[in-house]
């Protein structure tokens, strides 16, 4: 549990991020019942004091107010801090630049047999899809990263690589529900067989195996 002083300092810095701008912030004000259903742009229009950025942080923290928080923590028994672990790396996601964080999610789902992790913003600005052990992250973009142009000119430009067991499995099942492919399954000079799909943005996404 973190102690009150950082989760004063939490609350503090969400009012800055609220005045700075930030759309992140817009679904923990929504948890908030008598925000909840405020789009981003509404809710950072609000006037969003710090004492509604305390009642956010308690709500986080399992409370019902701030009050209830400073409380609860001052009756905790104190305990120690962990001894700091050796930093590891535990994993990768690339990040996909969309221009419909929604309709491109959807897209993974119905024709790629992704699950939706989560889409956060109202509307959506950033989420995550996942199939088994990969899982990508879709960001919205108001202008596109890479355009056509350098897409046309620069072969095999990829947005996102994943590697399968059994890919011709997969690209059957893929070909069966009639994904389009930028190219079909192939052998590679590099070793593996793979294929490419466009998202909807055009991104290249490669499966090999």
């Amino acid at each position: 549990m973190a102690n009150f002083d950082n989760l004063r300092k939490q609350a503090k810095l969400l009012v800055r991020w609220h005045r700075a701008g930030n759309y992140s912030i817009g679904g923990r004000i929504r948890n908030l019942p008598r925000y909840r259903d405020l789009t981003d742009v509404e809710a950072l229009a609000l006037k969003f004091p710090l004492s509604e950025a305390q009642e956010i942080i308690a709500l986080e923290a399992g409370y019902e107010s701030w009050a209830a928080l400073k409380s609860g923590l001052s009756t905790m028994p104190h305990q120690a801090q962990p001894m700091t672990a050796v930093p590891m790396l535990k994993r990768a996601m690339p990040v996909v630049f969309v221009s419909n964080v929604e309709a491109t999610a959807a897209f993974f789902r119905d024709k790629l047999g992704f699950t939706i992790d989560f889409l956060h913003g109202n509307p959506p600005f950033y989420g995550s899809v996942s199939r088994d052990a990969a899982r990508l992250h879709l960001r919205f973009v108001h202008e596109p990263v890479i355009t056509p142009e350098i897409r046309e000119r620069e072969d095999g430009l990829l947005s996102a690589f994943l590697e399968v067991d059994n890919i011709q499995g997969l690209f059957a099942e893929y070909k069966a529900a009639g994904v389009a492919f930028a190219h079909a399954l192939r052998k590679e000079p590099w070793g593996m067989s793979a294929f490419i799909v466009l998202d909807p943005d055009g991104n290249g996404i490669c499966f090999a195996g």
